[in-house]
């Protein structure tokens, strides 16, 4: 066999997938992504913390960083480059809309519109709350263990967001994702549920438990922690919060092969944007499919094997066989 057989083409690949895990707000601590330990990992089972979000589309990477010239002598000539500013933003279109889509495309606090008591006033960002329902000991991130009265108040389908009362304190709030940030307090005992990305939906219920369809994202749950239903999200245009994420991009080729993109440290670079697909290109007005358009900028981090500022590493794993 010649070693032509065993070239390396250009790899091929239909689609992008993405996934993104929380950066620890209070220490700047992003995700770590090691391509050589967990590079074969199964698409639809990512390792711990990364959220899969799917397919996405439209990605488009772009480096805005800049360099300059050093000159030197009469008249002056280049003797070498050095980096004037490093930057990188990338864009792409999410293909279905959850809390964790949603709260990637706008710049600011994305919230979750509690389940509201009635002849409450009316609120943009949600009512006053129906009052939340204590979780019992034994409860585990797939089972949640409530009082016989509690329990009956849920049924399969189900929306639920579970985290602690809002007591006063300020800073960043949300368990185990940074929801927002608070410089003074607010007066409502359901905010930091308002704002948890430690949400799930009902899958079944029985006398004095739920079962979720899929495990909370915060893990096991701490003592004093409450439960509310909620009916949907919402976003607002405006306020001073960023999100800020590890990316994980992957392009699964066809021989096997894959390319990595893991930015340490993404924020939403651009105000909530939607865009429109026609499913009828032949006649206007017809049905689109509603996207979510999401944009970062990527933020630098310290490699600590020489101490270089990094924004994104790149990494190759290639087919079985293929020359390297």
């Amino acid at each position: 066999m010649t070693a032509t057989s065993f070239s390396a083409p250009a790899p091929v690949a239909r689609r992008v997938r993405a996934y993104f895990a929380a950066v620890n707000r209070a220490t700047q601590t992003p995700v770590l992504f090691d391509p050589s330990q967990v590079g074969t990992f199964n698409l639809d089972a990512p390792p711990a913390p990364w959220i899969d979000l799917g397919w996405i589309q439209n990605f488009t990477r772009k480096s805005t960083s800049k360099s300059k010239p050093i000159l030197t002598g009469i008249p002056a000539s280049t003797l070498e480059q050095t980096r004037e500013s490093l930057e990188a933003q990338l864009s792409f279109e999410f293909l279905g809309w959850r809390k964790l889509t949603m709260a990637l495309a706008t710049g600011s606090q994305h919230m979750n519109l509690l389940a509201t008591a009635s002849g409450v006033a009316a609120a943009a960002d949600g009512a006053k709350a129906v009052p939340a329902v204590t979780i019992q000991s034994g409860s585990t991130a797939s089972v949640i263990q409530l009082a016989a009265a509690d329990a009956a108040g849920f049924v399969p389908g189900a929306m639920i967001a579970v985290d602690v009362d809002y007591t006063g304190q300020t800073g960043y709030l949300g368990s185990p994702i940074s929801g927002s940030y608070l410089r003074q307090p607010v007066m409502d005992v359901d905010y930091i549920r308002r704002v948890t990305f430690n949400v799930g939906l009902v899958l079944g219920v029985s006398s004095t438990s739920l079962i979720l369809a899929q495990p909370l994202p915060g893990g096991a749950l701490a003592v004093g922690t409450k439960l509310q239903a909620m009916t949907g999200f919402v976003d607002r245009e405006g306020g001073s919060f960023y999100h800020e994420w590890s990316g994980l991009f992957v392009m699964q080729g066809s021989q096997g092969d894959r390319i990595f993109f893991y930015y340490p440290r993404l924020q939403s670079l651009a105000a909530a944007e939607e865009s429109a697909t026609p499913l009828d290109t032949k006649h206007k007005g017809g049905l689109a499919r509603i996207l979510l358009k999401g944009q970062f900028l990527a933020l630098p981090v310290v490699d600590p094997l020489d101490g270089e500022r990094v924004l994104c590493y790149r990494s190759f794993k290639p087919a079985a066989y293929a020359l390297i």
